[in-house]
This record gives C-alpha cells, sequence and structure tokens, in this order.
C-alpha cells in the first residue's frame, strides 16, 4: 500500500488514533514520530506538518485522553442516589485509568519532557472536571457530603488518580481481593469522612 501523501483531516485522525494505539502498546520509549508515522503508513514530514513536531503530536494526544475520559463518564446515567452515581465515577475513572495507564502518564503525570501543557491545554480537562464537580455537587445538595464542592473534587480526583496508580505500579495488593478491599476502604474512609 502506497504512503498517503494528502494531509488530509482523514490522516490526521488517523495518525492521532495511531499515536494513541503506539503510546499504549510500547509506552513512552516507542512513542517516536517515525515510529507513528510508520504505524500509520505515511511519511514522518506528514507528522511533522499536521502536528508542528513530536510535542504538538503529543498536546494532540493529552486533548484525546480527555475527550475519551469525558466519552467514558458519558455513559454513566444519573439516578436518584447521588452517593451511588459517585462512587460509580469512581470505578469508571479506575477503569479508564488502569486500562489507559500510559496514556494517562500523559494526561495526568507529563512523562515527556518536550512537553509540558500551557493554561490553555490544561483547559482541555474542563469538560472532565465538570462532569466530577457536579457528581460531588450532587451529593453535597442531597446531605451525603458536607464541605466545599471542589475541594472534595479534587481530594476525590486525587485519591482515584493515587489509587489507579498503585494499583498500575503493582502496589496496591498481590490478589484481586485485596487490591478491591483497598478501592473500598480508600473510598469509604473518603466519602464516610466528609458526611
Amino acid at each position: 500500500m502506497p504512503r498517503a501523501k494528502q494531509r488530509t483531516p482523514e490522516l490526521r485522525d488517523r495518525l492521532l488514533s495511531v499515536a494513541v494505539q503506539t503510546l499504549t502498546e510500547e509506552g513512552v520509549t516507542g512513542f517516536t514520530t517515525r515510529n507513528v508515522a510508520a504505524k500509520a503508513r505515511t511519511s514522518t514530514p506528514a507528522v511533522y506538518e499536521l502536528f508542528g513536531d513530536r510535542a504538538g503530536l503529543v498536546r494532540e494526544v493529552y486533548f484525546e485522553g480527555f475527550r475519551l475520559l469525558r466519552a467514558h463518564f458519558d455513559r454513566l446515567a444519573a439516578t436518584d442516589d447521588p452517593r451511588a452515581d459517585l462512587l460509580a465515577l469512581a470505578a469508571a475513572f479506575r477503569e479508564f485509568l488502569c486500562g489507559n495507564p500510559v496514556l494517562s502518564q500523559v494526561m495526568y503525570a507529563r512523562p515527556f519532557a518536550d512537553f509540558d501543557p500551557t493554561p490553555s491545554e490544561l483547559r482541555a480537562s474542563a469538560s472532565v472536571r465538570e462532569f466530577v464537580v457536579e457528581r460531588v455537587a450532587r451529593c453535597v445538595r442531597a446531605g451525603a457530603l458536607t464541605g466545599d464542592v471542589t475541594d472534595i473534587a479534587h481530594a476525590f480526583v486525587a485519591l482515584v488518580q493515587g489509587l489507579a496508580a498503585a494499583e498500575n505500579a503493582g502496589r496496591l495488593g498481590t490478589s484481586a481481593g485485596s487490591v478491591e478491599r483497598r478501592w473500598t476502604l480508600a473510598l469509604r474512609a473518603l466519602l464516610d469522612g466528609l458526611r
């Protein structure tokens, strides 16, 4: 199959998809513009033309991560039990972070030295943040949690991210039962402590 010559939106979308896949399969060390271009069956100059440089490609992967996470959250239906909905959100967040550990690093830990998000890029996470804040606000309005909504949302996200990072690194336990028990303990401690 000949390499694509036109810099089309379809090529851009394919490159972005391949970039996310390459990051997932090969990690940070395998994430080069040359590798992504080869896997997408195009040229390295095409990557540079569409994304500027590797940092530009990483920037788009960063944005794509938050789009994917928000789409993951959008599958969660709201019920009449705000606390259960917040626990369902924690489970969905965990599923995403543990299912996409390297992508999650790009989104939250920034493993690439040539990519440091600017304030405008940090706003890419706004729709995810708003979703979390709204779920926390429902709990506060219902009396299931007490405190500042933003503070609670930050604590919730930090707890889920920390637990997921520990799980991804194999530091949360040696059995599925112990991992589940520690997730339950931590989430219950947070939510019960703020009740």
